[in-house]
């Protein structure tokens, strides 16, 4: 591994010298390489030596030699970046299938969360793992129970393609209706399956009893009639439903002759002219038997369904899929019910489906999250069938990691007072590091004019509203004040200079950020209750495109969302 990285630095160090007349700049050479490969991160002394002793070997040499050794050098190895894989055992194998195939089933009545992010994911990691297929199959056949949204199937598309996720093949049941037909006449002909012509509080009777219900034995003839009945009108929904012949006496009565398909004359968002709908254990089953899939990862709550649809492969006489059964997953203080998210959105409390309070991977996104922090801490939970609380700490703690090298510092203000300096008669320029760990980065000068002997600055009100007269602050970058007065009703604060010298942390003098008035944007942050922090940024944040993540100093991770001549709009992602 060292020697791969010590190859790669060279070939950044000869690319930058060849480019600046044969002078390589250490800073530069640690910035690209630590922008392609930030994992090195946590080995920031190490690299920072390594960078130095290549960089100067590389400038003892004549812009001649550097570019004939750069020729010669071939390819460079990537560093590799294994991914963590902490709690992710192996597939169980599957008897009875030539390859591994498995399945996302979403019902698209709304937008992808964390939880339904789980078995995606890891279906996704154990496809592409071993060699598999990965099949993305909208589960749209319940249009009065689960009624599907058009757009949602769209929605399911980008926020798969957002993680990451591409799928080999896509599916949709409402397009699947004939299939099913199909192996409904073949159950009934054989004698799997029969209609049930008994009102649903009756059948329940003799679920809970253990008893057949009269229609049980019907003629396979009479059954098929009665399913011709079913298809072309003649029966009204709640009058008939097919079920597929299991155990009367089995031990769980939710088992018991299950219903397969039932009418339904709900309108559709894809297709119509359909009438009889199939129920979820009867589509899955058969799309499952017919796409081959060999292992299926599914909310523990399914269970029982597995049992209900093992009736279907012994029928079939074919395997059934191995089922591994994970538990829900919840996040901190957020919504993931997508029933509960879509009944908010229609009822106008939420703003829209990426609303801070959310847990949808919209929301998500719109804060600022990276998918590959989204996919590490599924990962993380592996296949455990318990219940996962996922903690906003812990995705704090990974995005940090990744989008902290990236993100340009600035300075906001919230609920800004003004700070009157006294006794300036020097002018001050200072220096904003654009980020403290990459000097290569530059600095954002912005220069104190004093005026009659004072200068005006605007400092947040959290900051100086409970300073005490004769208490010192450090403004970052600049200088010393002391407090003279603190006057909350007019947002007043005046002061005295006291020096530009860096106190020792040991003296515990408060650092604060700052903004010049005439360098002042108005800014708003929206923060995760949905609530917005007002005050005021620095002018630079103006000229960031939306998408952009920074840090603002003592504030937090944020991105650009609205940016224009006057205002700017960004989206707190954490601190």
């Amino acid at each position: 591994m060292n020697d791969i990285i010590r190859e790669i630095v060279e070939r950044l160090a000869l690319e930058n010298a060849v480019s600046f007349n044969g002078v390589a700049k250490a800073e530069a050479v640690l910035g690209k390489l630590l922008g392609s490969n930030p994992e090195l991160r946590s080995r920031i002394k190490e690299i920072i030596l390594l960078v130095r002793e290549i960089t100067e070997k590389v400038n003892s040499l004549t812009l001649t030699q550097q570019k004939e050794l750069l020729s010669k050098l071939g390819p460079v190895k990537p560093v590799e970046k294994p991914l963590k894989t902490i709690g992710i055992p192996e597939l169980p194998k599957a008897e009875g299938f030539t390859k591994i195939t498995l399945r996302f089933a979403p019902n698209p009545d709304g937008p992808l969360t964390l939880g339904n992010a789980r078995p995606a994911i890891l279906c996704d990691y154990y496809a592409r793992k071993t060699g598999g297929k990965l099949i993305l199959r909208f589960e749209d056949t319940s249009p009065s129970v689960k009624p599907p949204l058009r757009e949602a199937y769209e929605w399911v598309v980008e926020d798969l393609k957002w993680l990451g996720i591409e799928p080999d093949e896509i599916y949709y049941q409402s397009d699947r209706l004939p299939i099913y037909y199909d192996y409904a006449t073949s159950f009934l002909e054989k004698g799997f399956a029969y209609v049930c012509l008994c009102k649903p509080g009756d059948f329940r009777s003799y679920e809970r009893e253990g008893k057949p219900c009269p229609h049980r034995d019907h003629d396979p003839a009479l059954n098929i009639r009665l399913w011709e009945k079913m298809l072309d009108g003649t029966m009204k929904p709640g009058e008939a439903v097919v079920r597929v012949k299991t155990d009367m006496e089995h031990p769980n009565p939710a088992v018991r002759d299950w219903p397969a398909l039932r009418i339904d004359i709900a309108e559709h968002p894809r297709i119509s002219g359909f009438r009889v709908w199939p129920l979820y254990n009867w589509s899955c089953a058969i799309d499952d038997y017919e796409m081959k899939i060999s292992h299926v990862i599914r909310g523990k709550e399914h269970l029982t369904n597995e049992v209900r649809q093992s009736y279907v492969f012994q029928y079939l006489n074919a395997p059934q899929p191995v089922s591994i059964h994970i538990g829900r997953v919840g996040l901190e203080n957020s919504v993931l019910s997508k029933s509960k998210i879509m009944k908010g959105f229609s009822q106008g409390f939420y703003t829209g489906l990426d609303d801070p309070r959310l847990g949808t991977l919209r929301a998500l996104r719109r804060r600022g999250f990276k998918p590959e922090v989204i996919r590490r801490v599924i990962l993380d939970m592996g296949l455990k069938i318990t219940e996962a609380m996922v903690k906003w700490e812990n995705l704090y703690a990974y995005n940090r990691e990744v989008v902290d090298w990236n993100s340009e510092r600035y300075y906001f203000v919230k609920d800004p007072f003004k700070l009157v300096v006294k006794n300036m008669t020097k002018r001050v320029e200072a220096r904003l590091s654009r980020h403290p760990s990459r000097p290569e980065l530059g600095f954002r000068p912005i220069v104190i004019e004093p005026h009659e002997g004072m200068v005006e600055l605007l400092v947040s009100a959290e900051d100086v509203c409970n300073t005490m007269p004769g208490s010192r602050l450090r403004l970052i970058s600049l200088f010393n004040v002391e407090i003279e007065s603190v006057d909350r009703e007019t947002k007043l604060v005046n002061s005295f200079f006291k020096g530009m010298e860096v106190p020792e942390k040991s003296a515990g003098i408060k650092l604060i950020q700052w903004v010049l008035p005439e360098d002042a944007v108005e800014t708003w942050v929206l923060m995760p209750d949905a609530s917005y922090a007002k005050g005021l940024g620095e002018s630079s944040l103006k000229r960031l495109p939306p998408g952009r993540m920074v840090q603002l100093v003592r504030f937090g991770f944020c991105v650009v969302e609205k940016v224009s001549e006057n205002f700017v709009e960004l989206v707190f992602s954490h601190p």
